[in-house]
């Protein structure tokens, strides 16, 4: 009985490890701002609040702030949350895109969300 709890426990252990290898890397927005050609090419993860949001059709664009700085995110499989929803998302990040008649020099094309 004791050896099954021990079985138990070390593959609980081991899946819960290989799920968080997975992961893509939580960056802070300030580091990506300052160092953009660290995380480029890279899917990275971004946690904060949603600040402002505009598109149409279930694609568009928001901001997010986590506190040390704002980045704002491409959507087009995902919809678009809600202002001040706290959120993770996942993408990778792109310099020179346009939507909607306006010109970001840095965004990140959302991949993945978690709420």
């Amino acid at each position: 009985m004791r050896s099954a709890r021990r079985l138990l426990l070390l593959g609980l252990v081991s899946v819960g490890s290989l799920c968080l290898a997975g992961c893509p890397q939580r960056v802070p927005i300030e580091r990506i701002r300052r160092q953009p050609g660290r995380v480029s090419g890279r899917e990275i993860t971004i946690a904060g609040r949603v600040t402002a949001s505009f598109g149409a059709m279930g694609s568009g664009v928001y901001e997010v702030d986590d506190g040390s700085g704002r980045l704002w995110v491409y959507s087009d499989r995902f919809g678009m949350p809600g202002r001040d929803m706290n959120l993770a998302v996942t993408g990778r990040l792109e310099e020179g895109f346009t939507f909607g008649g306006r010109h970001f020099a840095m965004i990140l094309r959302e991949t993945r969300r978690y709420h």
